[in-house]
C-alpha cells in the first residue's frame, strides 16, 4: 500500500434522479423539488446506510495493521485503518473500537495535515458514529473542501445535517451527493427524503431502482433490507420477507437483513421463530433497539423474568457506549421510558432534544413526558414528530395515547386507529394497548 494524495475530483455525472426523472416521471420532479426532513435508521436504532469508499470498507484492519508496522509513514494508510476500525465498531455493535480509530485519524493528521481528505472525512464518519453530529458535519465540510468528489464525507454530511434537524440542507446535501457520486449511500439516502414526507410509493420506487445499481453483495443486502424495512413498515409482511430472502441470500449473517426477518415473522405472530431469532441477533449485536425487542417478545409469550434480563443489559450497553466515547442519550431515553427508570429516561432525552431536534428527539423526548405523568407537556412534541407526514405506527400511537391522556379524545382515536392501520403488527406489545384504549374510550362516549 503506497502514500497516495488526495482522491482526484471526478467531474459530475448523471445521477439517480435523471434515470429516476426518466424511468419514473414524478417521483423524479419529487426528489428535485421537495424538502423536508430526512432521518436515516427507522427508528435511530438501525445501522447507517452505506458510507461509500468500498476499498476502505471492506478494508481488513489485521491486514492494514501489518502494513503499518512497515510502513508507519503511510498518511493514507492510517486513514483507511481508521475507517476500517469505525466500520469494524458500527457493525459489531461494539463501540471499544473507536478510540482506536481516532488515534489512527490522529496519526494520519500528523504525518499530512494539509489536504488529508481521508484522515478527514474518516474523522468525520467516527463523530457520526459517536453520535457528535457537530463534529461529524465540520469535519465532513473541512474533507470536502479538500475533495468535493468524497463519497464518505457527502454521506456523512447528510447524516450530519439530519441528525441535526437541519432537512432542507440534508435534503440540499442529498442531491448534491447524487449529481456528484451516484450510488448506493446518496439513493438511499434520497429515497429516505421521500419515506419521511409521506410518499412511501416514490421511496420503495427509488430503493428498487436502487437494486439495479447494487452489484456488491453489501449493497445488495442493505437495499433489499431497506426495502424490506419499509414494507414492514407499511404492514406488508409476505413482501417484506421476501426482500430480506433477497438480502440474506446475498451476505446470509447480515445482522440488519436478520432482524428485518425477525421483525416480520413477530408481526405475523411467529412469536416463538421470532424468539430464536432475536436471541441469535443479540448474541452478536446487542444494542438497546435489539435487547428491548427480544424483551418485549419475550414478555408476549409470558417470559417475565427473561424479559427483565434483557432490559437489564442495556444499562451495560450503555456503560461500553459512553467509555468508547459515545453519547448514548436516545438509545437511552426509547428504552428507559418503558422498561427502565422513567426519570432517567427524561432527563436523557431532555439532553438529546437541546443538543438535535429531529423527529426522533421528538418521539423520544414526548414519551418521556408522557410516561413522567406530563401529557400536556408532551404533546407539543408528540405532535412534531408526526408533522412531517411520516408514516410511522410507533410515533402514531405514542401520539395517540398522548393525546388520550390529554384529554383530546376524539385526536387520540384517529392516531390510534391509524397506528393500527398502517402497521398491525409494529410491536409485540402495543397493538394490545391500543386496542384496549380504543374499547375504554368506546365505552366512555357510549
Amino acid at each position: 500500500m503506497s502514500q497516495q494524495t488526495s482522491e482526484a475530483p471526478q467531474a459530475p455525472r448523471g445521477g439517480l434522479r435523471r434515470r429516476v426523472a426518466v424511468g419514473l416521471g414524478a417521483v423524479g420532479v419529487a426528489l428535485a423539488i421537495s424538502a423536508g426532513a430526512v432521518v436515516m435508521g427507522g427508528d435511530g436504532q438501525e445501522p447507517a446506510a452505506p458510507l461509500g469508499g468500498a476499498a476502505v470498507i471492506g478494508a481488513d484492519v489485521r491486514a492494514l495493521e501489518a502494513h503499518l508496522k512497515s510502513r508507519p509513514k503511510d498518511d493514507r494508510g492510517w486513514a483507511t485503518l481508521g475507517s476500517a476500525r469505525v466500520e469494524e465498531a458500527r457493525t459489531s455493535g461494539d463501540p471499544a473500537g473507536y478510540p482506536r480509530a481516532a488515534d489512527a485519524f490522529e496519526r494520519s493528521l500528523k504525518l499530512r495535515r494539509e489536504g488529508n481528505d481521508a484522515a478527514l472525512a474518516g474523522r468525520a464518519a467516527l463523530a457520526a458514529a459517536r453520535h457528535d453530529f457537530t463534529g461529524a458535519l465540520r469535519d465532513a465540510g473541512q474533507a470536502l473542501a479538500v475533495n468535493p468528489y468524497s463519497e464518505q464525507a457527502l454521506a456523512v454530511r447528510i447524516d450530519a445535517l439530519v441528525e441535526l434537524g437541519r432537512y432542507d440542507q440534508a435534503l440540499k446535501a442529498a442531491e448534491e451527493a447524487d449529481l456528484k457520486r451516484p450510488g448506493i449511500p446518496a439513493f438511499t439516502r434520497l429515497a429516505y427524503v421521500l419515506e419521511l414526507r409521506g410518499d412511501t410509493q416514490g421511496a420503495n420506487r427509488v430503493l428498487t431502482l436502487a437494486m439495479t445499481s447494487a452489484t456488491a453483495p453489501g449493497d445488495i443486502a442493505y437495499v433489499a433490507t431497506a426495502l424490506g424495512q419499509l414494507t414492514w413498515s407499511q404492514g406488508q409482511y409476505d413482501t417484506a420477507l421476501k426482500h430480506c430472502a433477497t438480502a440474506l441470500r446475498a451476505q446470509p449473517r447480515n445482522i440488519a437483513a436478520q432482524e428485518c426477518r425477525a421483525r416480520t415473522h413477530a408481526a405475523q405472530g411467529k412469536t416463538a421463530e421470532a424468539i430464536r431469532e432475536y436471541e441469535a441477533i443479540v448474541a452478536r449485536y446487542p444494542l438497546p433497539g435489539q435487547l428491548v425487542a427480544l424483551g418485549e417478545l419475550y414478555e408476549a409469550a409470558g417470559k417475565d423474568a427473561e424479559a427483565r434480563r434483557q432490559y437489564a443489559l442495556i444499562g451495560t450497553w450503555t456503560s461500553l457506549a459512553r467509555a468508547g466515547g459515545v453519547n448514548p442519550d436516545l438509545d437511552t431515553a426509547l428504552a428507559a421510558a418503558d422498561h427502565g427508570d422513567k426519570a432517567v429516561a427524561l432527563k436523557a432525552a431532555q439532553a438529546e432534544w437541546q443538543r438535535r431536534r429531529t423527529v426522533h428527539t421528538a418521539d423520544a423526548l414526548g414519551w418521556a413526558l408522557y410516561r413522567n405523568g406530563r401529557a400536556k407537556d408532551a404533546l407539543p412534541y408528540a405532535r412534531k414528530a408526526t408533522a412531517t407526514g411520516y408514516r410511522n405506527a410507533v410515533f402514531l400511537y405514542h401520539l395517540g395515547m398522548v393525546e388520550q391522556a390529554a384529554g383530546a379524545k376524539a385526536p387520540a382515536r384517529r392516531s390510534l386507529t391509524r397506528a393500527l392501520s398502517l402497521n398491525p403488527g409494529f410491536s409485540p406489545l402495543a397493538p394490545a394497548e391500543i386496542r384496549r384504549t380504543l374499547k375504554n374510550s368506546a365505552k366512555e362516549t357510549s
